[in-house]
């Protein structure tokens, strides 16, 4: 399958917000891939611990991994993160981003994407950094998503009606 008939959806937003939750449900109801985040398993090669220079490598990553699920993916492919999420993680911890990361949401961009909205409990994760200020974080990720003109849904709710609102978002786009 060519790139130009899958729908590519990314499922974005600040970190305890059930992003890979929703991608492989969403994934599975309509037959299809999703892509986990790169990052998770980067940083756990790494014990952690990262770098400036990482956050591209975990971008370059995302990626690539997306590029060979893509010939898998069977009219969606979901995506759990995209560069939105590295470019505002490379500005909250190091004060810059990296231009490819800037360039790729420039130019590759998705046909929608479901901002998972902060009403979640906060789960404890080694990984995870930022516990008291993901509303601030959201409203970051909707700034950037304004600021590219990119087309997005806030998803809220908990379990089934948080998938249920994903649901009919795309059905809303007509996707």
């Amino acid at each position: 399958m060519t790139d130009n008939i899958i729908t590519k959806i990314a499922v974005t937003g600040p970190e305890s917000t059930g992003k890979s939750w929703l991608a492989e449900k969403l994934a599975r109801h309509f037959n299809t891939v999703w892509v986990p985040e790169y990052a998770r398993l980067y940083l756990t090669e790494k014990n952690g611990v990262y770098r400036y220079e990482d956050i591209l490598e975990i971008a370059k990553g995302q990626k690539q991994e997306e590029q060979l699920l893509l010939n898998k993916a069977n009219r969606y492919l979901f995506t759990d993160t995209e560069p939105i999420v590295t470019k505002i993680w490379s500005e909250v911890v190091f004060g810059k981003c990296d231009p490819w990361i800037i360039q790729e949401i420039q130019t590759n961009p998705y046909d929608l994407y479901l901002l998972c909205y902060p009403d979640l409990p906060w789960e404890p994760d080694p990984l995870r950094e930022n516990p008291d200020d993901r509303e601030r974080l959201f409203d970051y990720y909707v700034e950037e998503l304004e600021k590219y003109n990119l087309p997005f849904e806030v998803i809220k709710g908990q379990g089934e009606q948080r998938f249920m609102k994903a649901l009919s978002a795309i059905q809303k786009r007509g996707l």
